[in-house]
């Protein structure tokens, strides 16, 4: 089994203590003191030292000594634990260091405070957080440690669910199989299971069973509305609904035909054909009469479209034209402008003179001052006049060049210019004349329409117009005479079919009722199968229930027979029947929150302990809080700290037991 024991505990600025030695020497340790001394600040300091946490699971709690009004009383100190440990006995060393950072902002020559930092060190070597963090867990695992090292912590922190995790850990848990072997009373469950689980299953149950109780409670009211819904046929009778729907039917196709005779009257028909012959006569006599002239109008027509198309080709060119004249005028003033710029620089390059003082150097030479013959002096002087005039001409020449191009570019666009000018000139004329065209064969065309001749004044047209007059008020006549009977028979015929409509609706009346009965079955068996399958599925949640009671009482021995004094009720027994999950502690039948005493809790929690160490093979310093409450504490394997409050020591006093180690 690892072991760890304390052999010494130091803390610096930690909780309102200074400076504190716990020298444990690896044996017990018995802390004396008032309340607020500090007794719980050693258990604190150490879990804080291995996890950053207080021995309450709490990561945030304050370090730093503070007043009454909770504000820090000292800045800039280092809060620091050490702990020397016994870990098989090998001697390990773990300080944790926590300070205040303090920097100086650009400018400024005060510091400010920038929040805090963690300094780390194993064995007396600085080390990374993470570094620090790998060389505790290399120790031992946080949950285990706070459950080996606090007899409150599994029964007061844990939750139940994460108690019951714990035990079924420690003592083991028990296949599916094994339970249903044990009790011939769940044999069917093994073929209701599958690869389910009795929890999920029981879900699933529980939610089916809701579903189906919901259903049930619904379907009788659903069975009513149903009833409600059903129509009335007490004093109908189906085949005499049938026979009257049959004899109106008939007397409606009769009105029908009736109808259609009327309608389609032989006189009337003779007069709309004569009326439709004497329209299409008609048309041919004004077509006849109006030939000529409306070929002419047609054709002139097309020699006006034809004259205003090629007037729109003759606009299109000229305005075409008239942008590339703009765009010459634009050159040739860029031309004469860069003529009249070459002018004015040939005219300043041929006045330059030759600067003879710039060339007068005396009889010296200018570079080293001394004595020249004159005849050199002379020579060059002369170099630099022929240079000069060279120059000179070459430049007069190159803007001479450039003149001479310019202007003959200049000329080239003033003809260029002058030959589109006239050629526009000829459009305009040409435009000119084609619109006058196109004036002409618009009066033209305007005349002609006029001249077409008016069917109107044709006698034969007239006579054919009086003619469909005449012809025109026989078939009103002949219709009005008609239109008493029809409408007549139109009423009839709406009467009849309103009746056929209502009997119809009688008859309906017997398939809604079918209907209606059909469904109300089809509720009713619902029903039926719903009741048998919510019996079933309340069988397998009683099978379930004990499955789970089976389960829990076999593992409640299993487990209460690795503990000596401690005790466990996994399960309640609810009133409607079913279990409840729970993990209550008992000593001596007394539940751990239900009346038990101080001292037998802190027992009951050191042989829990004591099982843990046992399964976990390792053993670490044990905490015990309110010891004084305690008179003989059970045997344990592992170094016990006890903190006793104590009113006549003001200041927290240590005694130190003899090691144990020693003692062996």
């Amino acid at each position: 089994m690892k072991r760890i024991v304390l052999e010494s505990l130091t803390l610096r600025n930690f909780k309102g203590f200074r400076e504190f030695v716990l020298h444990a020497n690896g044996g017990d340790v018995d802390a004396f003191g008032d309340n607020a001394t500090g007794k719980t600040t050693l258990f604190d300091s150490f879990v804080w030292l291995l996890f950053g946490k207080d021995s309450n699971n709490r990561s945030k709690f304050e370090i730093k000594e503070v007043d009454k009004e909770g504000k820090v009383v000292q800045h800039g100190l280092d809060h620091s634990v050490e702990a020397v440990l016994l870990v098989d006995q090998r001697r390990r060393t773990f300080r944790k260091v926590y300070l205040e950072k303090w920097a100086q902002k650009r400018g400024s020559a005060a510091t400010v405070f920038d929040g805090h930092t963690h300094k780390y060190f194993v064995d007396g070597v600085p080390v990374k957080e993470n570094e620090y963090k790998a060389e505790v867990a290399t120790l031992i695992n946080e949950d285990i440690f706070k459950l080996l090292t606090s007899p409150t912590h599994f029964n007061e922190v844990l939750k139940p669910e994460a108690r019951r995790k714990v035990l079924l850990e420690v003592c083991g848990d028990m296949t599916n199989a094994e339970i249903i072997a044990s009790n011939p009373d769940l044999t069917p469950l093994a073929t209701i299971l599958e690869d389910r689980s009795i929890e999920k299953h029981k879900q699933t149950i529980k939610s089916k069973l809701a579903e189906i109780n919901k259903e049930i409670k619904e379907l009788p009211t659903r069975i009513d509305e149903k009833r409600l819904d059903m129509p009335d046929i007490s004093d109908l009778d189906a085949e005499l609904l049938q026979d009257d729907i049959d004899t109106l039917r008939s007397r409606i196709d009769s009105k029908v035909a009736e109808l259609q005779r009327i309608q389609s009257g032989g006189e009337l028909s003779l007069k709309e054909i004569r009326l439709r012959e004497i329209n299409a006569e008609l048309t041919d006599i004004k077509q006849r009469i109006q030939a000529g002239g409306l070929q002419a109008v047609n054709e002139q027509r097309e020699r006006l479209m034809q004259l205003r198309g090629e007037a729109s080709d003759l606009q299109t060119r000229i305005s075409s034209g008239q942008r590339e004249i703009e765009q010459y005028k634009r050159q040739i003033s860029r031309t004469e402008s860069q003529i009249a710029r070459l002018k004015e620089e040939w005219t300043a390059a041929n006045s330059l003179e030759f600067p003879t003082h710039d060339h007068d150097h005396g009889p010296n030479c200018p570079a080293c001052g001394q004595a020249l013959p004159e005849d050199q002096v002379q020579a060059a002087q002369d170099k630099a006049l022929a240079d000069f005039n060279l120059n000179k001409s070459r430049r007069l020449d190159q803007i001479s060049a450039d003149g001479k191009a310019a202007a003959a570019e200049s000329r080239k666009l003033n003809e260029a210019w002058k030959d589109l000018a006239d050629k526009q000139f000829l459009l305009d004329e040409e435009l000119v004349a084609k619109q006058s065209e196109v004036s002409e064969a618009n009066t033209k065309l305007t005349e002609l329409q006029m001249s077409i001749a008016n069917p109107l004044d044709d006698s034969e047209y007239q006579e054919k117009l009086q003619e469909a007059e005449a012809v025109r008020a026989e078939i009103e006549q002949l219709r009005s005479s008609s239109a008493d009977a029809v409408s007549k028979v139109q009423s009839e015929i709406r009467v009849l079919r309103q009746q056929v409509e209502e009997l119809e609706a009688d008859k309906q009346k017997f398939s809604r009722v079918q209907e209606i009965e059909q469904r109300i079955a089809e509720l009713s068996e619902q029903e039926r199968e719903l009741a048998a399958e919510y019996e079933r599925l309340e069988h397998e949640l009683f099978l379930t229930e004990e499955f789970t009671r089976t389960k829990v009482s076999a593992l409640e021995s299993k487990i209460n027979n690795k503990f000596k004094y401690a005790r466990f009720r996994l399960f309640e027994e609810q009133l409607n029947g079913g279990l409840n999950d729970v993990c209550t502690t008992l000593f001596d039948g007394v539940p751990y929150d239900g009346g038990l005493n101080n001292a037998a809790r802190i027992n009951v929690g050191l042989d829990i302990i004591n099982t843990l160490s046992e399964h976990y093979g390792f053993s670490a310093p044990i905490f015990i809080d309110n010891a004084e409450s305690v008179t003989q504490l059970i045997d344990t394997d592992a170094q016990i700290i006890r903190l006793v409050v104590s009113e006549a020591d003001k200041k927290l006093r240590v005694v130190a037991h003899k090691n144990m180690q020693e003692a062996i």
